[in-house]
């Protein structure tokens, strides 16, 4: 079965969408799509804004399988469009092509859906690979890219809470009881305290932890490190 869908995903031609305001550089990408028998330039749009407007009208036109989106754009900015890209093509893929390895924005694009992120002064090759390697699943990342996002996650996990964040040591034992799967009544009997002061401190860990619910109070918690530190807590 997973040979088969290999197979499939092979001879599956990749259809590509190009935002990019620079007309030379924009040339040169769609010249090396279209020598690529495995791809297909299907749009090409100077700025996001055109891009999604087409898109919401694209009636009859084909869904790219992946968008090579610039940061630095006229008007809505490659960042600020990503997630507007993702609403309306959910399964479309994006990578950021730039010439900006700033730490913000290789952070801020990742965090808001990018499957890639590949500097302008990679080759057409590496661009290339990386459109295939994002439209198969994974993700592409240019080595400098890579090492400072390794670097970024290793810095995280030093650190059992983000700047500003502050748990208390009933917070973090309630917070390590919710991620047992625990309801709020089952909390309650277990530290014998009442159901409302249990509410009360569910609603400061969401507070602090800028979430909306369990779940994502506790995938939160793990990412940052909270859990690291349980053993100290003293009430």
């Amino acid at each position: 079965m997973e040979s088969t869908q290999k197979a499939m995903n092979a001879n599956k031609v990749i259809k590509v969408m190009l935002v990019e305001d620079h007309p030379k550089y924009r040339k040169v990408i769609e010249m090396a799509i279209s020598a690529e028998p495995s791809m297909e330039m299907v749009s090409v749009f100077g700025a996001a804004e055109i891009a999604l407007r087409n898109l919401r009208d694209r009636e009859g036109q084909p869904v790219p399988d992946v968008i090579l989106l610039d940061l630095n754009l006229p008007g809505v900015s490659g960042l600020d469009a990503i997630p507007k890209f993702l609403d309306e093509l959910p399964a479309t893929k994006i990578i950021v092509l730039t010439q900006s390895n700033a730490q913000t924005d290789i952070e801020i694009a990742v965090q808001r859906g990018a499957s890639g992120y590949l500097l302008k002064a990679s080759t057409v090759k590496q661009i290339v690979n990386g459109i295939e390697t994002v439209a198969n699943g994974g993700a592409s990342l240019d080595g400098d890219v890579a090492l400072h996002l390794l670097k970024m996650v290793q810095a995280r996990s030093k650190k059992s809470e983000p700047a500003g964040v502050v748990l208390s040591a009933r917070e973090r034992e309630i917070l390590l009881l919710l991620s047992q799967g625990m309801l709020k009544k089952e909390i309650a009997r277990e530290l014998d305290i009442s159901f409302g002061s249990v509410a009360t401190y569910i609603r400061r860990l969401y507070e602090k932890l800028d979430v909306q619910n369990a779940p994502a109070a506790i995938d939160k918690a793990h990412r940052i490190g909270v859990f690291e530190n349980t053993g100290e807590q003293n009430e």
